[in-house]
């Protein structure tokens, strides 16, 4: 039988106009494909594909590698297998002639591939008797991110230099395709980032989180903070020094329908008048020595969400009036500006001054009073709400552990201790006592001696352990707090959870009140 084959020719070197043609035709494809794309493996593959059409022959395209100073393959077409072929195949800077493509940020043209010993055919797939040709692919600052490279199915020197301007050209396009799904990468991971903190932040903030404390007056300070962070009224929130003013700030923004938008601090005590009214209000460049640009306020940068100015109580008479017209009329000037400004923004404002008092004495005005004063939340001292402390301790004591990589508790004696105390730095006292107590602890349960090693100051109250508590059939005045909660566990047989409920109280705070009081459960 007679075998019969078809004989391999050499493909026709076309004219010069014919090559022209073709590649702006090729260009013309390849930019709209660029212009569509969506994933890069894919588009890389499609342009390979159409300069394969145009005579140049097993592409590919290599991107620079972040861990290091070279490149890794990102796509190639062979004719041969009918795609693409991919593989782990990486060219340091200076290897071979990608690598000297990558480092002198220029192309690279061979005439003969044989005759160039650099040369490193790491995919086995170029002609050695045909040309070749590598092109940098750039960043906007002119650095190479990768490198373009193809052979010419054919040799033609004169040809060369047409083959090498289209490759470059090409190189451009994806250059710049390449920067626009980065950055759209990256903005899809900045936009994650920033969901996962407002989730972060939204737990930390979020009032089933912070409601530490089941006093009847903490319970009314949360109920009123939950429903006023669904609109978007004045709130002015006082409170001594450590009660945690800002954290109720912090939760009413990060609960309220602008808990996307921006959420801006300012202490009004830390800053001179001066200094205070640039800050809130912003300056023009040149508005006075120093300023050597425009510079936005706390006002601007709160527009749409939320400025929180804390210790309001200090600032000035002055200011106030300054302060008073921004409230009322959402609107204001730069220092130095002529412009009109208006921004939509909501105030919570804190203070520990009784501005009532200061309205009477003359140093807060009365309308700015009444314009912060829509929905006023007082947040009482830890002196009056000393059932709290056990619970309270507990979670900031769970803070304390994931700070220090270890559990940290306190014994009962030690809790005796803190409740006994009347703890004029709030909050923020007891915070920094255990801390100091955590540290003296080497094993980390907190004991009476831990914390007296501290320096706390052992102020017995008359009513070292108050509850507030006054249920009708145990309100009588004659007896006291530790014959209330006795009576209240004979009525319930001895059952905590049951003599809880009689005293409006939790199971967590009757045991700790039974500790307290030195009452012998009886067993039933």
């Amino acid at each position: 039988m007679e075998m019969s084959y078809v004989e391999k020719t050499t493909p026709r070197v076309p004219s010069r106009g014919e090559v022209l043609e073709r590649e702006a035709y090729a260009l013309s494809r390849i930019s709209r494909i660029l212009c569509h794309s969506e994933s890069i493996a894919n588009t890389f593959e499609k342009v390979l594909e159409i300069m394969h059409q145009v005579n140049l022959s097993h592409g590919m395209i290599l991107i620079s590698n972040p861990e290091s100073s070279g490149v890794s393959l990102s796509a190639v077409h062979v004719e041969d297998e009918g795609g693409s072929k991919m593989g782990n195949i990486k060219y340091k800077s200076g290897e071979g002639i990608v690598g000297k493509v990558l480092e002198q940020g220029c192309s690279v043209v061979i005439p003969k591939v044989a005759a160039d010993p650099n040369f490193q055919d790491k995919l086995s797939i170029y002609d050695y008797k045909l040309p070749f040709i590598g092109v940098p692919i750039e960043n906007i600052e002119g650095k190479p991110i990768g490198v373009l490279a193809a052979q010419p199915s054919f040799n033609a020197v004169e040809l060369l230099s047409d083959f090498t301007r289209c490759m470059e050209t090409v190189a451009h396009l994806i250059a710049q395709t390449v920067r626009l799904i980065q950055n759209k990468e990256k903005g899809e991971e900045i936009a994650q980032e920033r969901d996962e903190l407002r989730m972060t932040v939204r737990e930390k903030y979020g009032f089933e989180n912070m409601v530490i404390g089941h006093t009847a007056s903490m319970r009314r300070v949360f109920d009123q903070a939950r429903r006023v962070a669904k609109w978007d009224s004045t709130v002015l929130v006082l409170g001594e020094s450590g009660t945690g003013k800002e954290l109720i700030s912090n939760a009413i923004h990060y609960n309220s329908p602008r808990a996307k938008q921006p959420y801006i601090r300012l202490n009004c005590a830390a800053l001179p008048e001066t200094l205070l009214e640039s800050e809130l209000f912003g300056h023009e460049k040149g508005a006075f020595t120093g300023a050597i640009r425009q510079h936005k306020g706390r006002f601007e940068q709160a527009d749409g969400g939320t400025l929180f100015l804390d210790e309001i109580g200090e600032i000035s008479p002055t200011f106030q009036a300054k302060l008073l017209r921004i409230l009322q009329e959402g609107e204001f000037e730069r220092i130095g500006g002529s412009q009109t400004i208006k921004v939509n923004i909501r105030i919570v404002a804190a203070t520990h001054r009784n501005l009532e008092q200061a309205v009477e004495q003359g140093n807060f005005r009365e309308d700015l009073y009444y314009r912060l004063n829509v929905m006023t939340i007082q947040i009482p001292p830890l002196r009056d709400r000393r059932a709290d402390i056990p619970e309270l301790s507990n979670f900031l004591l769970s803070k304390l552990s994931k700070r220090q990589s270890r559990h940290v508790s306190l014994t009962n004696n030690a809790v005796r201790v803190l409740m006994n105390h009347s703890w004029p730095g709030n909050v923020r006292e007891l915070e920094n006592c255990l801390e100091r107590a955590s540290i003296m602890s080497e094993d980390g349960c907190i004991d009476s001696d831990a914390i007296s090693m501290t320096g706390l100051n052992q102020q017995v109250a008359s009513h070292p352990s108050q509850i507030e508590v006054s249920p009708p059939d145990l309100a009588d005045d004659g007896l006291s707090e530790r014959e209330k909660v006795i009576a209240a566990l004979e009525r319930a047989g001895w059952v905590q959870a049951k003599a809880a409920r009689l005293l409006n109280m939790t199971p967590r705070q009757i045991a700790y009140r039974i500790q307290t009081l030195n009452i012998n459960v009886h067993r039933m």
